[in-house]
């Protein structure tokens, strides 16, 4: 007989069934509201229960404890916890816009302190809540056993006022959640009126009434398309920002004043980050911040440095704190028992049906009241009009129930008026009491006509309603509290606002470490031990403002880009961040170059030269660094060939009448005026430089005049300097004349050359990383057919690679 019940089934089968039922239960019995009252399982059942222990706002509170404990036993079988969170949200003045507990005690704060204990406080219905309850009694809504089938509870509530759009909702289930915001009560009902006077309203003509949210916790809404959109279709995105004032204080200082924040903004929370960004110094200009809220209002105190940047510093607060957040609309309700998104205008028609359907039960639960009273005046009238024969009759039976049926045997009463008569007083079978029947039958006929009219005639429901919504609007209404303004302000942050303007030391290494060293640090500290590996050294080091930009060129034509104030903090002994931390380097890939500036808008080109004999000029104003600068080197140069790479990068604050000077491999030497150089993009290669024989390419790139001399470096080592006269200035795209002397076996071959400048010392970097220093003084002018004087053992000291003038000390002043 067992056998027969056990069913064979697959575990997809069963999770799906099981989970489906789970699903559907939540989504309709627990965490989205109903688009009626709006209000979820556990919300409408408090106020029920509430209401009927009579627990309501012109009676004393009574312990919250009390009325969990009747929830808990009677309607709703969870958790005590839930229910007495639940019945704590509805207390709180900025959570929801119109409470409907009213509490005493603590009930928790805007500081997400949590309330106390439910046996602590005290709760009791607020006014507005009763009209939630208004007419319950009055069959106008369903209601459903309990869970334990002992008592009736309702599956919605009358609801006199649009509890949805005026207390928003929140709530997460399985596979939806809902984030309805508040809205003002008297706007939406406004809306509503208009509605019923208009039921093909659009969108634009509600929006009239209900401009957008209304937090209980004011602030200021910014974005009208958002707020739109979140109407047509139950999502939408709108900012929320504070309200704030800048008040001048004594010191000739300033004060940042918040007397608002955005809904559901945990106030110590933010407090406590925006101190944290003063401690941190990720904002200069705060000197405090102080909460001086009290039961006179919120307050939060954000006092500035003097001549700090108030409308800079409250901008970068904005973005970075809760100040502004924002706020997306995701209006999700059970309509007609289903999980809906929903818009402003269904909202509103499905609150209209709802009070159209209150009001007709309400309507057809008094109408019957009254017939049956009426019929019972009737029969009272009747009965004093023959009351000799009546009293006759009762005098005459044997009891209570005799006496009802001898009258209706006799006088052709129904049972329920012989009931009425045999239970009258003596006392009313006077005159008077006549009078009082007759008035009352007059009465009850004008009602009963008025029920009638009103369920037979669509104008006098709605004339009904309008009345009643106006009662709600007159007795309930209060001002806006959240300004709406229509575009959403960029917030512009300058980096002044955020780094204070401090003297660094800044270094580049040839292996790409960077770092920024304070000054007393670098003072404090000799300049070569700079932290860096003894095969290491530095390309650029300079004294710097926190508030530079720094460029780094690659031989691959990458460009990187930091400011100064983002480079890692570190002592001078300290090697500092590799650059491949934060942007990835090809294994052979170099910085060649690195440049600073103060303003990234200045005038000014990049002369840009490749091994494989291309040149190009590039303005500054192209080479503007994007988004993605923390994590994505910029292209400033485009390469043909996958060995190709970029001998040098010279920046020209301003155009200069001077030639350009090319060395190749192979010994050719070309000379051309910078005018033949177009100025091209970024993501380009350039015009032809040099024509470049088999094997042979540019080493590397000058500027320079006929006063000039220039000095050049071979891989045997030999040294040669000579003047820049005797190179002619020819054109571009040429293949040049020779600068060295040919020689059938190893012949010399150009590794590098430079612009000598006032006698300074040269050093050569030989690929074993070993430096070889030299004095150009030592050294006499040489013809361009020389090949100079060999200065390196290469067989010691290794091939040169790199000719560069020796860094001199920094001066700090």
């Amino acid at each position: 007989m067992v056998a027969d019940h056990i069913q064979e089934l697959t575990l997809e089968e069963v999770m799906s069934d099981r989970f489906g039922r789970y699903s559907k239960s939540i989504i309709q019995e627990r965490a989205l509201p109903d688009i009626r009252d709006g209000l979820k399982p556990v919300q409408r059942r408090i106020l029920f229960a509430m209401n009927k222990d009579g627990n309501t706002y012109d009676k004393p509170f009574r312990k919250s404890a009390k009325s969990v404990g009747n929830v808990m036993g009677n309607f709703h079988p969870h958790g005590d916890s839930s229910i007495y969170e639940a019945l704590n949200r509805m207390s709180q003045d900025w959570k929801v816009r119109e409470p409907l507990i009213e509490m005493h005690g603590n009930n928790g704060s805007m500081d997400g302190d949590p309330p106390a204990a439910m046996r602590y406080t005290e709760a009791r219905l607020s006014k507005i809540a009763g009209e939630m309850l208004r007419d319950i009694d009055k069959d106008t809504v369903d209601m459903v056993l309990n869970f334990d089938d002992t008592e009736y509870e309702p599956t919605v509530l009358p609801a006199k006022f649009p509890n949805l759009l005026v207390n928003g909702a929140t709530g997460i289930s399985a596979g939806y959640a809902t984030d309805i915001p508040p809205h003002n009560l008297g706007e939406v009902i406004d809306a509503l009126i208009y509605l019923m006077d208009h039921p093909k309203a659009d969108l634009d003509q509600l929006m009239q009434f209900v401009k957008g949210p209304d937090f209980p916790t004011g602030g200021i809404i910014q974005g009208l398309d958002g707020i739109k959109k979140a109407y047509k279709t139950g999502r939408g995105r709108i900012v929320v920002r504070s309200k704030t004032a800048i008040e001048d204080i004594r010191g000739n200082k300033q004060l940042i004043r918040v007397s608002e924040i955005p809904y559901e903004v945990n106030k110590a929370v933010l407090v406590k980050r925006i101190d944290e960004l003063r401690m941190l110094k990720k904002v200069d200009g705060i000197s405090e911040v102080r909460d001086e809220s009290d039961r006179e209002g919120l307050s939060i105190a954000i006092e500035l440095k003097r001549e700090a940047d108030a409308q800079g510093i409250l901008n970068y607060l904005f973005k970075n704190t809760d100040l502004q957040v924002t706020y997306n609309f995701n209006m999700v309700a059970i309509n007609h028992r289903r999980p809906e998104h929903v818009g402003l205008k269904t909202i509103l028609v499905a609150y209209l049906e709802h009070q159209q359907d209150v009001i007709t039960r309400r309507t057809k639960f008094e109408l019957d009241k009254a017939q049956k009273r009426q019929h019972i005046v009737e029969g009272l009238i009747k009965a004093l009009s023959i009351l000799d024969q009546v009293i006759k009759t009762i005098r005459a039976s044997k009891n209570r129930k005799d006496a009802r049926d001898n009258l209706v045997k006799a006088y052709d009463f129904s049972e329920e008026q012989a009931d009425a008569i045999v239970a009258l007083q003596l006392y009313r079978l006077t005159n008077t009491d006549v009078t009082a029947l007759e008035k009352e039958a007059a009465e009850l006929a004008d009602s009963i006509k008025e029920y009638h009219k009103i369920l037979d005639e669509p104008k006098e429901l709605n004339k009904v309603l309008r009345g009643e919504l106006r009662s709600i609007n007159k007795t309930y209404r209060n001002d806006r509290r959240t300004e709406i303004q229509d575009e959403i302000t960029p917030l512009k942050i300058s980096t002044e606002v955020v780094v204070s303007d401090e003297d660094v030391v800044v270094m580049v290494s040839r292996d790409g470490y960077l770092k920024r060293s304070g000054v007393r640090s670098y003072s404090a500290s000799d300049p070569d031990d700079n932290g860096l590996k003894e095969d290491d050294y530095p390309i650029f080091m300079d004294k710097l403002s926190t508030l530079d930009h720094l460029y780094m060129f690659t031989n691959k034509g990458n460009l990187i880009y930091r400011p100064v104030y983002e480079i890692s903090d570190a002592r001078w002994k300290d090697t500092g961040e590799h650059i491949s931390q934060t942007i990835g380097l090809s294994d052979d890939e170099q910085i060649i170059a690195t440049y600073a500036f103060s303003d990234l808008k200045a005038p000014g080109e990049f002369l840009i030269a490749t091994d494989e004999g291309y040149i190009k000029r590039t303005e500054l104003s192209a080479l503007q660094p994007s988004r993605t600068y923390k994590s994505r080197a910029m292209v400033y140069e485009k390469l043909k060939a996958d060995d190709a790479h970029v001998v040098d990068v010279t920046f020209m604050a301003k155009p200069e009448q001077t030639t350009v000077l090319l060395m190749s491999k192979l010994g050719l030497a070309l000379r051309f005026d910078i005018a033949e150089i177009p100025v091209n993009g970024a993501r380009t290669t350039g015009v032809k430089s040099m024509n470049l024989g088999e094997d042979d390419c540019v080493t590397d790139m000058q500027l320079i005049t006929d006063d000039d001399v220039v000095s050049l470096i071979t891989q045997r080592g030999a040294f040669k300097k000579m003047k820049a006269s005797e190179l002619p200035v020819t054109s571009r795209a040429r293949k040049g004349v020779m600068v060295l002397h040919a020689l059938k076996n190893n012949p010399h071959e150009v590794v590098d050359f430079l612009k000598l400048q006032d006698d300074q010392a040269i050093e050569v970097i030989t690929d074993h990383r070993r430096m070889h220093d030299i004095l150009p003084a030592e050294h006499p002018l040489s013809t361009r057919y020389s090949n100079g004087s060999f200065v390196i053992d290469i067989e010691k000291e290794g091939t040169p690679e790199i000719l560069r003038l020796k860094p001199t000390s920094l001066t700090l002043s």
